[in-house]
């Protein structure tokens, strides 16, 4: 029997790896034409080869989605091959840790160019082809993060808010136009992505704020652990395969109790549950 998305072309950044890897599995399986897309071509070839007996065609390709020129030609290479792009899924990113006074603003410059303006760049390249067309989705992979922040992660944070406002007021911009928009937001997933933690807050004002929040993402998944990113993979093919997903889909137990949370208490009952963890009712 075909599968979901036998004949469908879907462009995916950040597919060498973690969830890309895994949402290209994922889409493999169930007969679509994928492009991967990622600036470890090595990496790329070789989740390429694995992918080639059970996917319709596999593309690997060269991709840094901080580049223009790059990401455009990554996208022109995919139109040309598959004849235009169904589903393109921005999941390229990446996270730096500390303090927000410790971050430069070259730390927060390099996560804006990889976790907002790559989508942006992404979508500026495959939007219009999809309108012609009269259908298409697009994919950004942002975080609970993106709705709750929280300490330590204040350059991330700013980057996925960032891309939840700009994924909602694309969605009403082209949904008139036969494309759709969901933006998935995942917990704390395994392996996930290469953090670049900042360390020194040893005798620090912060020093307190860093042990109290030390583990906070282990305390949040339980003793089950982060679940494999499988479990994202399987949610944004679900979606794309569902019209009628909401925009926003929550990926992980932790995720949705953070969010389910966070509606419920006010910023004083939050900012009491993230300053002193250990003795907090949330």
């Amino acid at each position: 029997m075909a599968g979901r998305f036998q004949g469908s072309s879907v462009f995916i950044t950040g597919a060498s790896s973690g969830i890309g890897e895994a949402l290209a599995r994922a889409f493999a399986l169930e007969g679509a034409r994928l492009a991967l897309a990622a600036r470890r071509l090595e990496r790329l070839e070789s989740v390429r080869q694995e992918l080639m007996p059970a996917a319709a065609e596999v593309l690997a390709v060269p991709c840094d989605v901080t580049s223009r020129p790059s990401l455009d030609a990554a996208v022109a290479q995919t139109a040309e091959a598959f004849g235009g792009i169904d589903v393109a899924v921005a999941n390229a990113g990446f996270g730096v840790t500390g303090f927000f006074q410790d971050l430069s603003t070259a730390d927060f410059r390099r996560q804006f160019e990889t976790n907002v303006f790559g989508p942006m760049r992404l979508v500026r390249a495959v939007v219009p082809g999809m309108r012609e067309r009269g259908h298409g989705v697009v994919v950004n992979v942002t975080s609970v993060e993106g709705r709750v922040a929280a300490p330590l992660s204040g350059a991330y944070c700013a980057t996925k808010h960032a891309l939840e406002a700009l994924s909602e007021s694309l969605a009403f911009e082209v949904g008139h136009f036969g494309v759709r928009v969901v933006i998935v937001e995942p917990g704390y997933i395994a392996p996930g992505m290469r953090n670049q933690v900042r360390h020194g807050e040893e005798g620090t004002p912060y020093a307190e704020l860093r042990a109290q929040w030390s583990g906070a993402d282990e305390t949040l998944v339980g003793p089950a652990g982060r679940p494999a990113p499988e479990l994202v993979g399987r949610a944004i093919a679900d979606a794309i395969a569902d019209p009628d997903t909401p925009l926003r889909v929550p990926v992980g137990a932790d995720a949705e109790m953070v969010l389910s949370a966070r509606a419920a208490l006010d910023d004083a009952a939050v900012s009491a549950c993230i300053c002193e963890p250990p003795a907090s009712t949330c």
